[in-house]
Formats: C-alpha cells, structure tokens, sequence
C-alpha cells in the first residue's frame, strides 16, 4: 500500500471504520515494530488531531517511551504509576475524562487534560500500550474504547 491516508470526516465510528483497515493495510506488509508504531500513530494523530498519541514497549519491567506524535513525553513510567502504568498493571483499557482527578496521574504536559489507555498484549501478556491524550475534557468516550481496543489487539497479533 502506498504511504497515504484516505481522511474522512463523518461521526467517530465512521471515521475508525474507515481508518482502521488502512492502518491495518499499512502495517501489514511490514515486519519492523518501530516503523509500524510510528505510522500507527501518526494515521492516528492525521485522523483525529489527537493532542499527543504514542506507545510505551514494556522494557526491563518499565514503560519505555516508543514512537508518538505530539510534544516531548516521559520516557520511562512505572508498572502501576500514572494512566499508562495502571492500564499495564491491570491489563484494562482506562478511559480518563480529566486526568487531574486520576489519582498519581503523571503530568507529562500540563494541556493534557483527558485520556485513554489501551494495553496491547501477546500471549496473555501485556507488552505494550498505546497512550492518547487530549486537551480537551472527557474527550474520549466508549466508541474511542472499542476500535482502539480492536485495534491494539490486532498489532499485538502483527507486531509483537
């Protein structure tokens, strides 16, 4: 497939159902993680204008920082710690409306102010999770939850 994206306006659900099999056509064909993840995330970013988008790879028992679009990020987190090391820790998709009200939430930029994290997993394994913030309150809701589930659990299938 060439590196270009079909951008349709429309309702969420119709834009996931139009983006995410070109996500999947995109990734496909291609056996490098890194350079899956990053087109993950900017089809992503493309799509919706997320405020900031990426993945964290479990490394050496932590959350390493993998590739994302959006302003600089932490770089390491730790299981159990903020939005992204409760979603590992509890193996669980976390829907944030104001992530100042999540308890130990990490404020890696103070304009993000809602969020979603999807873990994504390999043999029953957490190995990864895809973390997207916004700028906006509650600004991810269930629709958000289920094709970013489906499709963390596809790259857990094809890129891990």
């Amino acid at each position: 497939m060439a590196e270009s994206l079909s951008i349709v306006s429309g309702t969420k659900t119709e834009q996931y159902q139009q983006l995410l099999p070109q996500i999947k056509a995109l990734v496909e064909g291609e056996t490098n993680r890194t350079a899956n993840l990053a087109n993950t995330t900017a089809a992503l970013k493309m799509a919706f204008d997320f405020f900031w988008v990426g993945f964290y790879t479990v490394e050496d028992n932590q959350l390493l920082l993998g590739p994302f679009q959006g302003p600089i990020a932490c770089t390491r987190i730790a299981k159990g710690k903020g939005v992204c090391g409760a979603a590992w820790e509890r193996n669980e998709t976390l829907v944030v409306p104001d992530v100042d009200a999540f308890p130990g939430h990490i404020a890696c930029s103070s304009d993000s102010r809602s969020e979603i994290v999807v873990p994504i997993t390999k043999n029953g394994t957490v190995v990864a999770v895809l973390d997207v913030d916004s700028n906006q309150l509650n600004d991810f809701d269930q629709t958000d939850a289920d094709y970013l589930t489906e499709l963390c659990q596809w790259l857990g299938t094809h890129c891990f």
